[in-house]
């Protein structure tokens, strides 16, 4: 049984992507990047991480393989300042979201808003223009462990192909 070259590298990048997909989706259980804990908000939120809480970040993290990469992605509009960190201003469209959030948190709950309530506030009374600094949650990218986990993949997909190659030529004599 033959395999071509492009298929071998195929499964490569196949057992990488598998791999780094985990460790990546592991992050957010980690509340870290691998073993880099991620920034806590100002004010402690009582139910965890907002991006652990909902997971819609988690489970936008899409990857492919792109000739001979393997690429992650997101479709959240968020991700990238959420990874890189950075700054955003503040518009009016984000202070009517904030306000928005405010009340679906509890807030104006008879006197007693919630701390998650009290953060939309916070956000909501900030001028048109501020700058918010985003501090970076890294969830993708690379770190040792990434590059481990190729070196160990690469190394394995070798393996197999010559053990493969030694028992087809074994049985040939």
């Amino acid at each position: 049984m033959k395999m071509p070259l492009k298929k071998f590298v195929h499964q490569i990048l196949k057992d990488i992507q598998i791999d780094v997909s985990d460790d990546f989706d592991r992050n957010f259980e980690r509340k870290a990047f691998f073993d880099k804990a991620w920034p806590r908000n100002k004010l402690v939120n009582r139910r965890g991480s907002k991006m652990a809480r909902t997971n819609n970040l988690r489970r936008s993290i899409m990857s492919r393989i792109q000739s001979t990469e393997v690429v992650f992605s997101s479709s959240l509009p968020y991700a990238k300042i959420q990874n890189d960190g950075g700054e955003i201003v503040v518009t009016k469209q984000m202070k009517k979201y904030f306000w928005a959030m405010y009340y679906e948190a509890g807030g104006d709950n008879n006197g007693n808003p919630t701390i998650e309530a009290i953060q939309f506030k916070n956000l909501a009374l900030m001028p048109v223009g501020k700058r918010i600094k985003i501090p970076s949650r890294r969830f993708v990218g690379d770190h040792p462990i990434v590059r481990q986990n190729v070196r160990t993949a690469i190394r394995l997909n070798i393996k197999s192909a010559m053990t493969s190659f030694v028992d087809r030529f074994k049985s040939k004599l």
